[in-house]
């Protein structure tokens, strides 16, 4: 009995959570679900997923057209039970999200270190919140990515290392195909030279390119992939001083306003993470696991890197946040308080605290965009202490 109640408690405990939450008021929102159900829906209709802001206004579907596959099945089911289904797969994708965390940064058996480290997803919590309530597919892209890390991991100790290479980069090309965003690690395979990663990677893509051919002919599918392009071009511009997007760029467009003294500044600022990078990779060689605080690394650029990061976004942070508090007892006393301060503060900048006001004056200055370059600091600084 108790052997069963220690298995089967996580997915009883998401169950519960679910359903008190749905019931409540996940059924009545989740928007960005809706219009990527829609998607779906058009997806089978042969329509086209981007007719436009006057069709569709402000929500608009930005994504790959493979990202729609994503949402077809849903489309068979109602709008209210494919939510459920949907809100269902982000709680659990987002416990086992912590658990491979805790898992990757070997935290059993070291009771004030997994406290912790289940701080990361406290810290993180109103993000994972924000994208439940949305209905986003960010915890699933982060998943595939958080798999194909471990397998990164696990390597040197594979029976099989060319399978887990391949295996992999088959992860990155599927998180690719339907957040581009995850880009962000072809230099990194470039560089560690992990080519059988990047062409199952590639070969991955090129079949997602491929597939909503299957209901749009060839020539519709360049045509439909064009129009995707348009979509998310046209509409990147006027969204860069959003109050919500958490961007590098943003965050220069905000303070110095839309220009070239922003883009220049930002391309600078680029330069310098690249060069940060290439530190941290030329600082791990050596190491046996030297992948998991790089990919936490480019984990966590991911959303200041895109043009449009929206805080939610900063839930890539995870394991990030989780190898900083694992080690935490190995920064000297002033970094374990200003490693404290800044977690609070990440915490606890959130609109049902701070209301709407204070909420968005701050917001309007990036400042989680700061507060996760911290996190960038102490990345470095325990890499650069050859911790991890």
């Amino acid at each position: 009995m108790d052997r069963f109640f220690l298995r089967w408690w996580p997915a009883a405990a998401v169950a519960v959570v679910w359903a008190s939450l749905y019931f409540s008021v996940l059924n009545k929102q989740m928007i960005d679900f809706e219009v990527n159900y829609r998607a779906g829906q058009r997806l089978f209709e042969g329509a086209t997923l981007y007719p436009g802001p006057l069709v569709d206004g402000h929500y608009e579907f930005k994504y790959p057209p493979f990202a729609a596959l994503v949402y077809a099945p849903l489309s068979f089911l109602s709008l209210t039970t494919a939510k459920g289904v949907w809100s269902f797969l982000i709680l659990a994708a987002s416990a086992a999200l912590l658990g491979l965390s805790l898992k990757l940064v070997r935290m059993k058996g070291q009771s004030e270190h997994l406290a912790l480290a289940f701080l990361s997803g406290l810290v993180l919590v109103r993000f994972f919140l924000r994208e439940l309530q949305l209905g986003q597919v960010n915890v699933l892209t982060l998943l595939v990515l958080l798999a194909m890390t471990a397998t990164l991991v696990g390597l040197k100790n594979s029976g099989s290392p060319s399978r887990g290479e391949l295996a992999a980069g088959g992860l990155w090309g599927l998180a690719v195909a339907i957040k581009p965003y995850s880009l962000v690690f072809l230099p990194y395979f470039l560089l560690k030279k992990k080519w059988k990663a990047l062409g199952s990677g590639l070969a991955i893509l090129a079949a997602a390119f491929l597939l909503p051919a299957l209901f749009y002919g060839f020539k519709g599918n360049l045509a439909v992939h064009q129009e995707w392009i348009t979509t998310f071009s046209r509409s990147t511009p006027r969204l860069l001083t959003s109050q919500d997007n958490i961007s590098l760029l943003a965050l220069l467009s905000k303070w110095l306003g839309q220009g070239s003294a922003a883009l220049t500044a930002w391309a600078v600022l680029v330069a310098l993470l690249v060069l940060l990078m290439l530190l941290i990779l030329l600082r791990g060689r050596g190491l046996p696991r030297a992948a998991l605080l790089e990919c936490s690394t480019l984990l966590l650029l991911t959303p200041l890197l895109s043009p449009l990061g929206w805080d939610y976004t900063f839930l890539f942070a995870l394991p990030a946040v989780t190898l900083c508090f694992r080690h935490f007892f190995d920064l000297p006393p002033a970094g374990r308080v200003v490693l404290a301060a800044n977690a609070c503060l990440i915490y606890f900048l959130m609109y049902d605290i701070l209301g709407r006001q204070s909420y968005a004056r701050l917001m309007g200055l990036s400042l989680p965009t700061l507060f996760f370059l911290v996190i960038l600091g102490f990345l470095f600084h325990i890499r650069w202490k050859r911790l991890a």
